[in-house]
């Protein structure tokens, strides 16, 4: 018994000769019928498949439109790609425009370009440099905004935010303190222990004390002191005024007539600026124990020998080359986690990206200035 159906429903009528399908369609083939339009259609596909040849009689077709028209083309190249031949015939005029306009297309993969590695790497090496520069454009631009913001503050006192600063000093070195002295203890035994097993076969066990003081006391205070404050702190800036820039805060500062600069950054560079020469100071006199301690137990170096000839090795220069790096590796840390942060978008992605991007720049900018420091200071005889 045949079911009855709306006037405007979309109808097909299969009629197989031989080889060949003939399918005439009527009715409305708009998107109000788009659930009978496919299933109109799957019928179509399913007698379609024994045979080598369909004609789509479009001449009973009351309205067609885009949606119609996209599966009517659809499934002509759909017929296509099994090696079936299929035409469409007795379409109105305005039905042939629209089909030609909504002609469906398979997405072909772009064809992949031979392409020579040496290419690809001197490609990368440019984007390298390129990038290179202008994250040092960028840290040159915003030193110079804290410069002026802090010439603003210095200049009008009350603008300065001293409980700001205060926390930031608690935040950076008062509570960093137990974690960096726990490393440099460590690592100045470490270095004392090796210095000692590798001295011991020339008979200069003792030299281990000059090898522990100036190693420490020019390069590895203030080095692992920095390196410990860019993990901590520095990801901490960056996570900070990123969240910030996610919720718009900081443009919520500038409608308040605020500048993010002077309140947000200044305070922090400033306190990097006074935190990190206390703690590389701290660093440094927590390895000098622990390599004392080591050189007691495994060199037979007592207390007061390993004082005393520490205090014929070392000289007030030997303590000023690091101390003299300190501020300037904070200022690095510091431009270089705001940056990251006011880079931060509205997603968490973003953030994840550029807190793990500024460890990275901040520790690889504090070991290449360190090199820079430790040529110049050498080629000045200090």
């Amino acid at each position: 018994m045949r079911q009855e159906t709306t006037v405007n429903e979309p109808l097909v009528e299969l009629d197989t000769s031989g080889n060949e399908l003939r399918a005439r369609l009527s009715g409305s083939w708009t998107v109000e019928h788009a659930g009978a339009v496919e299933r109109q259609i799957e019928e179509l596909s399913g007698a379609a498949e024994s045979t080598g040849r369909a004609l789509i009689d479009l001449s009973g077709i009351e309205r067609l439109d885009t949606l119609g028209a996209w599966v009517l083309d659809r499934t002509r190249h759909d017929f296509g790609g099994k090696g079936l031949a299929a035409d469409f015939v007795g379409a109105r005029a305005e039905h042939h425009i629209l089909l030609n306009e909504v002609a469906y297309r398979g997405f072909q993969p772009e064809p992949v370009k031979r392409k020579s590695r040496l290419m690809d790497v001197l490609v990368d090496i440019g984007e390298a440099v390129v990038n290179a520069g202008k994250d040092f454009a960028q840290g040159i631009s915003l030193l110079g905004e804290i410069v002026t913001a802090l010439v603003r503050v210095i200049l009008v006192p009350s603008r300065f935010r001293l409980p700001a600063l205060t926390n930031q000093i608690e935040q950076i070195a008062f509570r960093g303190v137990p974690i960096i002295v726990l490393i440099s203890f460590l690592v100045g035994c470490i270095v004392a222990q090796q210095g000692i097993f590798q001295l011991q076969r020339f008979g200069a066990q003792t030299f281990v004390v000059n090898l522990v003081g100036i190693l420490i006391l020019r390069e590895l205070g203030v080095l692992l002191t920095s390196i410990m404050v860019a993990g901590r702190s520095g990801s901490a800036f960056t996570a900070e005024i990123g969240s910030m820039k996610m919720r718009e805060e900081i443009d919520a500062l500038r409608v308040m007539g605020l500048d993010p600069i002077e309140v947000l950054i200044v305070p922090r560079v400033l306190a990097l600026v006074i935190g990190l020469p206390i703690l590389a100071f701290l660093s440094s006199i927590a390895a000098l124990v622990g390599g004392a301690l080591v050189a007691w137990i495994y060199g037979d170096i007592p207390p007061d020998a390993f004082l005393a000839r520490l205090k014929a090795t070392i000289t007030m220069n030997t303590f000023l080359v690091g101390i003299i790096k300190a501020p300037f590796m904070a200022i690095v840390i510091g431009v270089i986690a705001s940056i990251e942060g006011i880079a931060v978008e509205g997603s968490a992605e973003s953030l994840g990206r550029h807190v793990t991007s500024s460890v990275v720049k901040a520790i690889f900018m504090v070991i290449v200035l360190d090199g820079f420091f430790a040529i110049f200071f050498a080629a000045i005889d200090y």
